[in-house]
């Protein structure tokens, strides 16, 4: 007789996972870019020269918005996150590229988001003009019990309907957008220097925006590893505003 597998026991984490798994993306790319307008396809010696002589042309195209000669890279990042961040996620569509993990196709893992002590909790304010502010200790344990309780449930119910032969298409109706998924993200600076304007908050940003915490940790993940591949266009990006061009 064989013995069934034990069926997997939820885990609960706060953090999230942001890696690049490939890229083509440099300063470099940007001048090329920028001076086929006046050079053609001597534009192409740009590859072979120090970026750091040209960095007030960067700057001038940050300044100035021309934002095309910023499209001319890539980056894929591999990202594990809850099912609400990639929700907010898939509203930046132009200059990106998503692939997701399917509940239709594999039995989803019950990995599930539980805030840490350092998450604010508490909203105060009007709508459009509100600020969270820290939770109290008891706050925080109602919110972790509560939650672990109920993705318990409904991952029991998940597996339940998959063995009564429910399809997983249908039986992952029940799970909560607290679990991770993972995806491939694919974008170009331009369109990552406009997801990070919107989802980061930071004091050099002429426009201040007000993201929810889960998406900008994820944020801050991707601006670490694109600031490594294109200092340069980074640092203009901060000292124009954070605007992306």
């Amino acid at each position: 007789m064989t013995d069934t597998p034990a069926p997997p026991s939820p885990g609960f984490r706060s953090d999230m996972t942001v890696e690049l798994v490939k890229h083509s993306a440099a300063d470099t790319d940007v001048l090329w870019a920028a001076r086929v307008s006046t050079a053609g396809e001597q534009s192409l010696e740009e590859l072979q020269k120090d970026p750091e002589r040209s960095k007030g042309l960067i700057n001038f195209l940050m300044r100035d918005r021309h934002g095309s000669p910023f499209e001319h890279n890539s980056m894929t990042f591999f990202i594990s996150a809850p099912l609400f961040v990639f929700r907010e996620f898939h509203r930046h569509r132009v200059g990106w590229s998503y692939n997701e993990e399917s509940g239709r196709y594999r039995q989803l893992q019950p990995v599930f988001y539980v805030p840490d002590t350092s998450r604010k909790l508490v909203q105060q304010g009007r709508p459009g003009k509100y600020e969270f502010v820290e939770g109290t200790p008891e706050q925080h344990k109602l919110t972790s019990g509560a939650m672990e309780d109920a993705y318990r449930k409904a991952y029991a119910t998940y597996l339940e309907m998959l063995e009564a032969g429910v399809a997983r298409e249908v039986a992952r109706a029940v799970l909560p957008v607290g679990l991770y998924s993972s995806m491939y993200a694919t974008c170009n600076a331009r369109s990552l220097m406009h997801f990070l304007g919107l989802r980061t908050r930071h004091e050099q940003a002429k426009v201040p925006s007000f993201p929810q915490r889960e998406i900008e940790m994820v944020g801050e993940l991707m601006e670490e590893r694109w600031a490594e591949l294109m200092p340069l266009t980074h640092a203009a990006f901060n000292a124009n505003g954070r605007i992306a061009p």
